[in-house]
């Protein structure tokens, strides 16, 4: 699937910096193509739709992280078999500020789960996630841990 069938959309992450109402970062990921290719992706061995403990959510830098517009590959992997479910480049300060939301939302929130992924297809849902990891790698595939959401208690 090609990268620019995707788009990309947050909401929920204002809040941290107006010193508002906390609220869940939200990713929205409309696809715009063949839509039986996205859901083939998203279904799992069973034929049903892929949960949200079945996919992973991570951003591959293709610069330095502190490097003024750094662009990265936002995926979404199936966790069982290791594929991509979609990809899709963004400017890598948006995606890092989106995280730090779900980092400060996660002090505020009663629930583990500190940000929300909503993919859609033609401007329909399709499938929504809560999710409390986002992994960041940089170019050379190494994690950069401080800048990734990972949840205490994780080892990876």
């Amino acid at each position: 699937m090609r990268r620019d069938y995707f788009t990309l959309d947050v909401r929920g992450v204002d809040w941290v910096e107006e010193g508002g109402s906390p609220s869940t970062p939200t990713v929205v990921i409309d696809f715009e193509g063949p839509a039986d290719e996205l859901e083939e992706r998203l279904t799992g061995f069973d034929g049903e739709l892929l949960s949200a403990g079945q996919t992973d959510v991570a951003l591959r830098l293709q610069g330095d992280v502190d490097e003024e517009g750094t662009v990265g590959v936002v995926s979404v992997t199936n966790r069982v078999t290791g594929d991509f479910v979609l990809e899709l480049n963004e400017t890598a300060s948006d995606v890092l500020r989106f995280i730090r939301a779900a980092r400060a939302y996660g002090k505020e929130a009663d629930s583990d789960e500190r940000y929300r992924v909503d993919i859609l297809v033609n401007g329909e849902e399709l499938v929504t996630y809560d999710k409390s990891t986002f992994l960041v790698y940089d170019r050379e595939g190494s994690l950069l841990r401080q800048h990734s959401l990972i949840p205490s208690g994780v080892e990876l």
